[in-house]
């Protein structure tokens, strides 16, 4: 007889078997945001006093230094959500991802420059950081966006042509300059498409920009980012740093990474 074991993210008993090893609970307690917020990149902001403008704009859109139109995301990195990004990962569950990316591409799927999109591309992992993990989760949760809004999916038009460094701890301009050079188009060319670029976390943008500066030169008419989960620099570096340091994605006694550094 098999039994249902324990939710990864709360811990409680699963009352039944299922392919993901999530409660029910926790997916309803994924909470979307809808707080003030940069109008073009999605920083959430800490006051509704910016909304009081005709465009609220953090103030790196104010500078006009992204190449991608907008950015969106489902959620803020907290509760839940945060430990599903973990679980996604470094907790090696694909299958997660998707339906996530099925969460995600049902939150816009009435969204009109989203609706205007007709092909959905992954941020990609460098092929070294593939093999090591198994998957790409941004792949994974693209699946689940494009299932979701009927769009196609292409996966092996943008390329990470070099491994990365880490950006912990970098300014913003320090990460534009760490990805600069580091993707880039193979293929099929994209001139006059609007293209959804899909990841998992946007901090400060400097990852997507990057991509999308490749994406226009290759023709796309505008980039459209969303997001899982939008989250601060610090925040989502000290989890990344603590869960991807971990042996395994649980201990003997199945808690997560940051459960057991925490």
């Amino acid at each position: 007889m098999l039994f249902p074991g324990a939710c990864l993210v709360c811990r409680q008993p699963l009352v039944r078997i299922g392919r993901l090893p999530v409660c029910g609970e926790c997916w309803s307690g994924l909470k979307s945001y809808h707080g003030p917020a940069c109008a073009e990149c999605g920083r959430p902001f800490p006051s509704s006093v910016p909304l009081l403008t005709d465009t609220p704009l953090c103030g790196l859109c104010r500078q006009g230094v992204f190449h991608f139109e907008r950015a969106r995301y489902f959620g803020l990195y907290e509760g839940s959500l945060r430990q599903m990004v973990l679980l996604l990962k470094f907790g090696r569950q694909e299958q997660l991802g998707y339906r996530l990316g099925r969460l995600l591409g049902d939150a816009y799927r009435f969204h009109e420059e989203v609706q205007q999109c007709r092909l959905v591309v992954p941020v990609p992992l460098h092929r070294a950081r593939k093999r090591e993990r198994g998957f790409n989760q941004a792949e994974a949760l693209a699946a689940g966006v494009a299932r979701s809004l009927g769009l196609s999916l292409n996966s092996g038009i943008l390329h990470r042509i070099r491994p990365t460094p880490p950006q912990t701890g970098l300014s913003y301009g320090a990460r534009r300059r760490n990805v600069q050079g580091a993707f880039e188009v193979r293929g099929r060319s994209l001139r006059g498409q609007p293209v959804l670029l899909v990841d998992d976390v946007m901090t400060t943008g400097a990852t997507a920009h990057a991509c999308a500066m490749r994406l226009k030169q290759a023709g796309a008419e505008k980039v459209l980012v969303l997001t899982l989960a939008r989250a601060e620099p610090l925040v989502w570096e000290r989890d990344a740093a603590l869960a991807g340091s971990a042996p395994s994605p649980t201990d003997e006694g199945g808690r997560t990474p940051l459960e057991v550094r925490e």
